[in-house]
């Protein structure tokens, strides 16, 4: 493009036979344009070179320049720049270029557009998707009693007096469920059971539960003469697993998965154990059982050789105390279900703890082996869930079966439980079609559940 010059006082006069634009595109609002003669002027400021020499007078004659002055002209478009590079380089020190650990990265697209639910809502489309096959047309009627609120069991302390406890429980309109169930068998023969069934039952046990249809609530227990609580709030079919364990007296009991305790304190209820070990994994959670065990058990029971609390990894126990005890309870880690779609805190749906909720059935594998590996030859574990999956129910015990079957060649047995569905049928709602063991679905009838349990024989 050519170029006409003329140095006047600090301004240089640039004619163009072209646009304006062409030469300084969206700057418009840095110089002065006139239109006049068929040409653009613009006005800008002159280069240094141009202004150490502006004493002399304005020329009107112009002189051609094509190369000379580009350089002026670089120079003047960096001292414009300058100010605006200056401010790029505050920010380059400001901003924070630290890299970013792997475990730290995301897809910022996923992370803004993802819909954001809570584990407990996580928790409800999880079982949308997989109880709805495995139920077919009882899920409907499981799903909503798992979100209405739950029925509650008082478990009789027999440590404290029991006797004025029951008899306060009754003004309640409760009604003692095992002592009941266990009367009506013998005075009903004609009820199929037979009366020696009652004997599989774990003895002394006592709890109270409204009878169905009534959503009364137990008032919170309170401190008895003896120092003790009177009774421990509990999911009523919780107990069925310690009944089913058949306990008698003088039994080396194990514990295995213990906190947050009151299976453990309906074990110490019966009597029956010359020493129970109560382990759980977290000690968290053994600080919890020892606070039921506090709060219910007389101190020269808690402090003598009968109970033990260890804080042990369960999947070694049959390594650590193999062929010891006579009963082993493997209530194992579970989903949780009830507990997943109410409480958002400690939640297994939580999305970071999708990994160790795909791996709840390998580990409960790995604990009722090791229960089965505890126990004595001829000696009986419950294993038992609050989960209505039968990925952790019945595919587990068939998956414990065949590992000491192949690896230790080790034979173990179902033990048939329907004689507990019949006995406790006025109390709780048992899913007919379960195949292995035997299953409490909640029902608004009676919002128990669920609790999954299955008695098992280790053969001679």
């Amino acid at each position: 493009m050519e170029l006409n010059l003329y140095r006047a006082d600090g301004t240089v006069i640039i004619l163009t036979h072209g646009n304006v634009n062409e030469f300084c595109p969206g700057k418009m609002d840095l110089c002065q344009v006139w239109h006049g003669l068929g040409r653009d002027r613009m006005m800008v400021p002159a280069p240094r070179s141009i202004q150490a020499s502006s004493s002399s007078q304005f020329s009107p004659e112009p002189a051609r320049v094509q190369l000379l002055f580009q350089s002026e002209l670089l120079a003047l478009l960096a001292d414009m720049a300058a100010p605006v590079l200056r401010g790029v380089r505050k920010l380059l020190k400001l901003a924070d270029f630290t890299p970013v650990p792997r475990r730290h990265r995301y897809k910022k697209k996923w992370a803004t557009t993802e819909p954001q639910f809570t584990p407990s809502r996580l928790a409800l489309q999880n079982f949308d998707m997989t109880y709805s096959v495995q139920f077919g047309d009882l899920w409907p009627s499981i799903r909503v009693s798992l979100l209405s609120e739950q029925k509650y069991g008082a478990l009789v302390n027999n440590f404290a007096a029991w006797d004025s406890v029951s008899a306060k429980l009754e003004q309640l309109s409760a009604k003692d469920f095992v002592s009941e169930a266990i009367s009506y068998q013998k005075l009903e023969p004609e009820s199929g059971l037979s009366p020696t069934l009652s004997l599989d039952c774990s003895p002394n046990l006592r709890c109270f539960t409204f009878s169905k249809g009534d959503v009364s609530r137990f008032p919170p227990a309170s401190v008895g003469s003896l120092g003790l609580m009177d009774y421990y709030l509990m999911d009523a079919a919780s107990l069925l697993p310690v009944l089913a364990l058949g306990l008698q007296h003088g039994d080396i009991v194990l514990d295995l998965c213990a906190a947050p305790g009151g299976k453990t304190l309906a074990l110490l209820q019966t009597g029956c154990c010359r020493n129970l070990a109560a382990n759980d994994l977290s000690t968290s959670r053994t600080g919890r059982l020892q606070k039921v065990l506090h709060s219910y058990v007389p101190q020269d029971i808690r402090k003598g050789n009968h109970i033990r609390v260890t804080s042990w990894d369960g999947r070694k126990w049959g390594e650590l105390e193999g062929d010891t005890y006579d009963k082993v309870l493997v209530d194992v880690p579970c989903t949780t279900d009830r507990h997943s779609l109410h409480e958002d805190e400690n939640n297994i749906f939580q999305r970071s703890r999708k990994k160790e909720r795909q791996m709840l059935p390998m580990l409960q594998v790995q604990l009722l082996g090791a229960g089965l590996l505890a126990t004595k030859p001829g000696g009986h574990v419950v294993y038992s869930t609050c989960s209505l999956s039968h990925l952790q129910n019945e595919y587990v015990v068939q998956g414990a079966i065949e590992l000491l079957a192949n690896q230790y060649n080790i034979k173990v047995q179902v033990e048939d439980l329907s004689h507990f569905r019949k006995l406790f049928m006025d109390t709780f709602c048992f899913l007919p079609s379960c195949q292995v063991g035997e299953l409490v679905i909640p029902n608004l009838m009676a919002n128990f559940g669920p609790m999954y349990f299955c008695k098992l024989h280790r053969v001679p």
